[in-house]
């Protein structure tokens, strides 16, 4: 099926099945909402206020309508939300990229405290191939309706462009990279070159590298020696939580003593972390990432 046809098929299906709010209307999430907006209007908050102004009582500001039915940090989409379904068939087509253009909101009325809001999506059109400035891609028209029983009380049209990146380079390995500065970047350069450089400042090693020496010393410049890369596990953690992108848990990670008498820390390799123990001796690793990253690591000592 054509991705026009796919898109034809989920406009026909119309509305999706009506989401329910996780909570009613309420002043706590009013509060919270017109404090990070700076919306001082009294009608939201003062209840004296609100009860002589034309509402006769408080009542929610009309922009908040998607924020009583987002999904929430853990949400998932619904099975039938034809914006999830339709995101995935371009997904799939290499349309991996989204940016949204524009949105229209449009309020029936204002919410009351106590009112439980339900909404559906429902797809209006997806229009593509078309050419843009940020790559071919597809332009996907949804309206979400925002109910309290049956009583339409809030609209939104949303509109996304799906494309995909011209010369869109691979991902990047899924780790987590360092930061690197004028100070650290020969330790990061010496390893690409297969090398643990520690930073020396006179007769003084040490580690991690700063940008002074030891004793405080203006005039000081520094240079590197290249470690043997042996030594033994001074401590040691063995990391269970949280997940960490690229890592399989539980795994070690070590501080260990060089020979030359700095500690470096970094993840110990193909150990069990029950067979861990200090004082085992242990030798430097390389951990490729890609053509810009190399991670230091540990293997036991042949």
């Amino acid at each position: 099926m054509s991705l026009q046809e796919t898109a034809e098929k989920l406009a026909a299906q119309g509305e999706s099945s009506r989401r329910p709010a996780r909570d009613v209307v309420n002043q706590a999430m009013v509060n919270n909402w017109v404090e990070a907006l700076g919306d001082a209007n009294p009608v939201y908050t003062d209840p004296a206020f609100a009860a002589a102004s034309v509402h006769k009582g408080l009542v929610a500001p009309p922009a908040m309508a998607q924020v009583w039915t987002m999904n929430g940090l853990h949400g998932t989409r619904a099975a039938d939300d034809p914006l999830g379904a339709m995101m995935e068939e371009l997904d799939g087509a290499g349309f991996t990229s989204v940016v949204a253009t524009n949105s229209e909101q449009t309020y029936h009325r204002y919410l009351r405290h106590g009112e439980l809001v339900s909404a559906t999506t429902r797809l209006e059109n997806a229009a593509g191939p078309k050419r843009t400035a940020l790559g071919e891609g597809w332009f996907v028209t949804t309206r979400t309706i925002w109910y309290v029983g049956d009583e339409v009380v809030a609209e939104m049209m949303f509109r996304v462009l799906k494309f995909a990146p011209p010369d869109a380079k691979p991902p990047a390995a899924p780790v987590l990279r360092p930061v690197i500065s004028l100070d650290t970047a020969f330790f990061w350069e010496g390893l690409k070159a297969g090398e643990l450089r520690i930073q020396r400042w006179g007769d003084v090693l040490r580690h991690p590298p700063g940008p002074m020496p030891p004793d405080g010393a203006l005039d000081a410049v520094p240079d590197y020696v290249v470690a043997s890369g042996l030594g033994t596990v001074h401590s040691y953690v063995v990391h269970h939580h949280p997940p960490l992108p690229g890592k399989e848990l539980p795994f070690v990670v070590a501080l260990v003593e060089l020979d030359e008498g700095v500690r470096v820390l970094a993840e110990l390799l193909d150990v069990p972390p029950g067979e861990v123990h200090i004082g085992q001796r242990v030798e430097a690793a390389f951990v490729h990432v890609d053509d810009d990253l190399t991670l230091p690591a540990w293997r036991l000592a042949r």
